[in-house]
C-alpha cells in the first residue's frame, strides 16, 4: 500500500466534498478513490469518513488524522522542492575534505572567492591527512595530492594541477653545516621527514639535470603536515622537503634557503574527488567547476614565483632548475 498517496487521496476527497470531484481533480476514477480510502482505514483500523449517498462526514478520528495528513504532506512537498532546488541553485552546507597543507594554502583562499559568488553556501572544511570514504556521506568533495595515478574506484576525479616539493634549510643550519652540493651529501645531514600520502616519506626521489636519484633518508623528526615541518626547518633542526606553495614566502623573505636548487622532489598531482556524476547538487557542481578554473592558475603562479626567485640567485647551477620548473609550468 502506498500510504503517502492514500493520504493525498483522503485529503483531496475531504476538500472536494465527494469521491467523484476528487477523482476528476486527480484524473482518476471514483472507484480508485474509494479503494484508496478503504485501504487507508483498514491500515489504520479506524473509520475516517462516514459515507452516505448524499454527503461525507469526518469522524472524530478522521478529523484528527486529516490535520496530521495536511502537515505531513506539506512537509513532504517542501522537502521535495528543496531537494529539486539543490540541483539548480547553490545553497546550504558544502562539506569539504582536504589534505591539511593543500587546505591551508589553496582551499581556504579559494573558499573566500567561491562564497563571494555563491553567498548562500556555507562550508564545513575538514583538514586531514587521511582519505575519507566519500560514499559514507561525511564529505561532498575531497582534495588530495598523489605522486602517482589514483587507484581505480567509483569516485569521479578531476586533476587540478601538478606541483612538487623542494629541499629547504635555514641559514642558521647551513652556517653550521656544509651545504650539500649533490644528493649523496644528504647522507651527512639531518634529514627531516614529511609523512604524507603524497609520496613515500623515507624514499626521496630527486629529479635533476642528470636524471633521477633515489635516496633512503631518516632523521631526528617526523611530522605529517608541511606547515609544521616548515617551522622545524626554520628553527634549524635540519633539511626537509616542502611543497612549493608552503615554501615560497619563506624563501622570498630569506628565512629559508633552497638546498640542491638543481633538483626537485617527486611531482604531486592535485585531484578533486566526489562520489557520483548523477544528480550532483548545485553547490558541489559549482565548487568543482570553480576549482577546475581557479586552482591550476594558482599552482602555476607559485611555480612561476619560484622560477623568478631562482633567477635572482647568482648561481649558475640554478639555470637547470629554472628549465625544469618551466617544463612543469608548461603542463597547465
Amino acid at each position: 500500500m502506498d500510504t503517502l498517496q492514500n493520504m493525498r487521496v483522503f485529503v483531496r476527497v475531504v476538500n472536494a466534498g465527494s469521491f467523484t470531484a476528487a477523482a476528476q481533480s486527480l484524473d482518476s476514477t471514483t472507484g480508485a478513490m474509494s479503494r484508496a480510502l478503504s485501504e487507508l482505514e483498514t491500515h489504520l483500523r479506524t473509520r475516517l469518513l462516514n459515507r452516505s449517498t448524499r454527503r461525507l462526514a469526518l469522524t472524530p478520528a478522521g478529523e484528527l488524522y486529516l490535520n496530521r495528513c495536511i502537515q505531513i504532506l506539506a512537509d513532504v512537498d517542501s522537502a521535495e522542492e528543496e531537494a529539486s532546488c539543490a540541483h539548480e541553485r547553490p545553497a546550504g552546507v558544502l562539506r569539504m575534505h582536504s589534505f591539511a597543507s593543500i587546505g591551508q594554502q589553496y582551499v581556504l583562499p579559494a573558499i573566500s572567492r567561491y562564497r563571494a559568488m555563491h553567498p548562500e553556501v556555507t562550508v564545513e572544511l575538514t583538514l586531514s591527512q587521511h582519505m575519507p570514504n566519500l560514499f559514507e556521506g561525511t564529505s561532498d568533495v575531497s582534495l588530495v595530492a598523489s605522486s602517482s595515478a589514483l587507484p581505480d574506484s567509483n569516485l569521479v576525479s578531476h586533476q587540478l594541477g601538478t606541483t612538487y616539493s623542494i629541499l629547504c634549510a635555514s641559514p642558521t643550519y647551513l652556517n653550521a653545516h656544509d651545504s650539500p652540493r649533490e644528493p649523496a651529501d644528504l647522507a651527512h645531514h639531518e634529514c627531516l621527514i614529511l609523512k604524507t600520502l603524497a609520496f613515500p616519506a623515507h624514499e626521496w626521489m630527486l629529479e635533476g639535470p642528470n636524471g633521477n636519484v633515489e635516496m633512503h633518508v631518516d632523521g631526528p623528526l617526523h611530522v605529517n603536515i608541511a606547515e609544521s615541518l616548515l617551522v622545524a626547518i626554520r628553527e634549524g633542526i635540519g633539511i626537509g622537503p616542502l611543497p612549493v606553495y608552503a615554501a615560497i614566502n619563506e624563501l622570498r623573505n630569506g628565512t629559508l634557503v633552497r638546498v640542491l636548487p638543481r633538483h626537485i622532489l617527486q611531482k604531486m598531482h592535485v585531484y578533486a574527488l566526489y562520489p557520483s556524476r548523477k544528480f550532483v547538487d548545485a553547490k558541489t557542481r559549482t565548487w568543482v567547476e570553480f576549482l577546475r578554473s581557479h586552482l591550476p592558475q594558482v599552482i602555476a603562479r607559485d611555480t612561476a614565483s619560484l622560477e623568478d626567485l631562482m633567477r635572482t640567485i647568482p648561481d649558475d647551477a640554478c639555470d637547470d632548475q629554472i628549465s625544469s620548473v618551466s617544463s612543469i609550468r608548461g603542463e597547465y
